[in-house]
């Protein structure tokens, strides 16, 4: 309940409102930030972006209870902007170094390197939306209808490009998948 009220207080224009509702995801913006950046100092800025339009914005925000997706939405639209004007690759090695980056940013015992897979490595066979809809989807946890608004595309579309990129990868590597 209290965020529902932070989030009435931002919409009337009160910073410390929605500096409180940006901190209590921090780690959650910043993770998503750096999936789409591909390094800290971009993720920050995409982080930054994110705020000034959070604040410009969020008279229009309809629903308090979306105020999360619709932020996230926000992130990750200010990403592919900033990826946009970079015009540059992210390369393999640079996703290692950040991932011992956020390995030690956050607790999570599946981000630890001796227990990991080259994950990366093994995206490379998907394409630019199943990677991403894999890594909203796994990486953030973010479900169907968040991973279609984030995307601009549909449900359907969203849950698809999951659902072929998890078979390109059953495919390719093999396994036991039941999709």
């Amino acid at each position: 309940m209290e965020e529902v009220q932070l989030i009435k207080k931002a919409k009337k224009g009160s910073k410390e409102a929605l500096l409180k509702l940006i901190m209590d995801e921090k780690d959650a913006y910043y993770k998503l930030a750096l999936t789409y950046m591909g390094n800290s100092h971009d993720a920050m800025d995409a982080l930054e972006e994110m705020i000034v339009r959070l604040y410009e914005n969020i008279g229009q925000l309809k629903k308090e209870e979306a105020f999360y997706s619709w932020s996230k939405t926000i992130l990750v639209n200010s990403c592919k902007t900033l990826h946009g004007k970079q015009k540059k690759l992210v390369l393999i090695d640079d996703w290692n170094n950040n991932e011992k980056e956020l390995e030690s940013r956050t607790s999570n015992p599946y981000t630890k390197i001796e227990q990991q897979i080259d994950i990366q490595e093994m995206l490379l066979v998907l394409n630019e939306h199943q990677k991403e809809a894999i890594k909203l989807k796994y990486f953030h946890d973010l479900d169907y209808q968040t991973i279609a608004d984030i995307t601009n595309v549909s449900v359907g579309t969203a849950k698809s490009r999951v659902f072929q990129g998890l078979k390109k990868l059953k495919s390719h590597y093999g396994g036991d998948w039941d999709g």
